[in-house]
């Protein structure tokens, strides 16, 4: 009889996308201070009064050669746009947006994206969001 303990790992589903067997390289944009006008509550509808936002993103890659490399600079770039754009009610949306524009990137294969503010609550250090995606496949 076949029970959970004694099944073959591929039987179980896919492998975990990052894990001790490969190599992989995880490249990171911390800390990217940028204004934008975000929010649902009244006092963030103020077009003079942007909101402060802090991105992170991890980008994640089983590259197979050194020569390989992930240029993140059109997302870098993406975010000195964000002061100009109408306002937007969700950090989620704006989350979703940053995760397609790592996957516009080919070597990406996950990322890892938060966006907060930390300017929200006078008794917070900060509030938002934090995704971690993996690429959908091809089809």
């Amino acid at each position: 009889m076949k029970t959970a303990s004694n099944q073959s790992l591929a039987s179980l589903g896919p492998a975990p996308l990052w894990d001790a067997e490969r190599d992989y390289a995880r490249i990171i944009l911390r800390d990217i201070c940028v204004e934008a006008r975000v929010g649902l509550h009244p006092w963030e509808r103020h077009p003079e009064r942007p909101s402060r936002l802090i991105v992170n993103i991890e980008l994640f890659s089983h590259r197979t050669r050194e020569s390989e490399f992930i240029d993140y600079d059109r997302i870098h770039q993406a975010f000195k746009e964000w002061p100009k754009r109408p306002h937007t009610e969700l950090l989620e949306t704006l989350v979703e947006e940053v995760v397609e524009l790592c996957f516009g990137i080919p070597l990406v294969e996950a990322c890892r994206v938060s966006i907060v503010k930390p300017d929200i609550f006078n008794d917070t250090a900060a509030v938002g969001i934090e995704v971690y995606r993996r690429k959908p496949a091809a089809p």
